[in-house]
C-alpha cells in the first residue's frame, strides 16, 4: 500500500510489552501520521519464467480515470482482453498495477503515482480470484493491513543539499591547530593508485536517497480524520481528509511525500502482534508557538 506523510503527534497507550519495566502502565509514545487515500487497480500483469528471471509477458488493462493521463500515455482505444481469456497455466506469477489518488488529499497534487503490488497466495488461481473482488473498486488500507502489524516502509529521505565531510560521514572533528580543515579528513589517500578512491569521505550532495526502514509497527488505523487533525492542521501539510494510519516512531521524508508499505522481510518476533490500547491522542497545535 502507499500513503502520504502528514506529520507527527504523540499518544498515550497502555504498555503491553511483556519485557518492559513499564508493563501495564500508561506511557507516552510518538507516532507518525500517514494519510492513505484509497488506491485503484490499473491492470493485471502476468509473468513468465525464463532461464534467469521473471519476464512480463501479458497484461489485462481496465478502465481507468482520466487523471492517470498525467502520469502515463493512455491509448485512444483500450484493447479489450478479458481476464477469463488468460490461460493461467502459461504463466508463473501475477502482479497488480495500481495508482494512488492524491486529488483526494488536502494538498495541491493531482498527478498519481503508479506502482506494482505483489499478491500473496499459494497458486496463481488464488491470486486472480482474490484480485477479482477489487476490480473497478477502491482498495482501502483496511483491506490490506491491521493494527499491530509490522511493515517495511520505503520512501525518499529529506534532501540536505551540498554538505561537508563531517555531516555526511560522521568523521571526527580534528584538533585546534589542524592545517587546512578541521571538519575534514587528514589525507585523500596514498600516491598509488594515482587517483582518489570512491571510499574516501569528501563533501558532496546529501539526502534525497531511496531508503527502506524495517519492522515499523502500525499502532492504529482510523477513518475519522477529526480524531487526529491538530488545531491549525499539520505543518506544511494541512488537514487529513482520508483514512490514516499511525506508525510507532518517526519515518523519513518530508511532508506530502509518498511512502510505500510492504509486508516485513524479517519481522521482529519480540514485538507484540496486537496494538496497544490507546487512551489519548494529542490534537494540540503543531505551529511551534514561541
Amino acid at each position: 500500500f502507499a500513503g502520504y506523510k502528514a506529520g507527527m503527534t504523540h499518544i498515550t497507550v497502555n504498555d503491553d510489552y511483556k519485557n518492559s519495566i513499564t508493563k501495564g502502565m500508561e506511557i507516552a509514545m510518538p507516532v507518525s501520521v500517514i494519510e492513505c487515500p484509497p488506491i485503484k487497480i490499473v491492470s493485471l500483469r502476468f509473468y513468465k519464467k525464463n532461464t534467469k528471471c521473471l519476464v512480463a509477458a501479458s497484461q489485462v488493462d481496465f478502465k481507468v480515470d482520466k487523471v492517470l493521463a498525467r502520469k502515463l500515455r493512455l491509448p485512444k482505444k483500450v484493447k479489450e482482453q478479458k481476464l477469463e481469456d488468460i490461460k493461467l497455466g502459461d504463466y508463473a506469477d501475477m502482479k497488480v498495477v495500481v495508482h494512488t489518488q492524491p486529488k483526494l488529499t488536502g494538498f495541491a497534487k493531482k498527478t498519481p503515482e503508479v506502482f506494482e503490488l505483489a499478491i500473496g497466495g499459494s497458486s496463481l488461481k488464488e491470486k486472480v480470484d482474490f484480485v477479482k473482488q477489487f476490480i473497478g473498486k477502491e482498495i482501502s488500507v483496511n483491506d490490506v493491513f491491521e493494527a499491530g502489524e509490522q511493515v517495511d516502509v520505503t520512501g525518499v529521505t529529506k534532501g540536505k543539499g551540498f554538505q561537508g565531510t563531517t555531516k555526511r560521514f560522521g568523521t571526527k572533528v580534528r584538533g585546534r591547530k589542524t592545517e587546512k580543515a578541521k571538519r575534514g579528513i587528514g589525507t585523500l589517500g596514498p600516491w598509488h593508485p594515482a587517483h582518489i578512491l570512491f571510499t574516501v569521505p569528501q563533501p558532496g550532495k546529501m539526502g534525497y536517497h531511496t531508503r527502506t526502514e524495517h519492522n515499523k509497527q502500525i499502532i492504529f488505523i482510523g477513518d475519522k480524520p477529526e480524531e487526529i487533525n491538530p488545531k491549525g492542521g499539520f505543518l506544511q501539510y494541512g488537514l487529513v481528509k482520508n483514512p490514516y494510519i499511525l506508525i510507532k516512531g518517526s519515518v523519513f521524508g518530508t511532508q506530502k511525500r509518498l511512502l510505500r508499505f510492504n509486508n516485513p522481510r524479517r519481522p521482529n518476533k519480540k514485538v507484540p502482534t496486537e496494538a496497544p490500547q490507546i487512551t489519548y491522542i494529542s490534537q494540540e497545535s503543531k505551529q511551534r508557538h514561541r
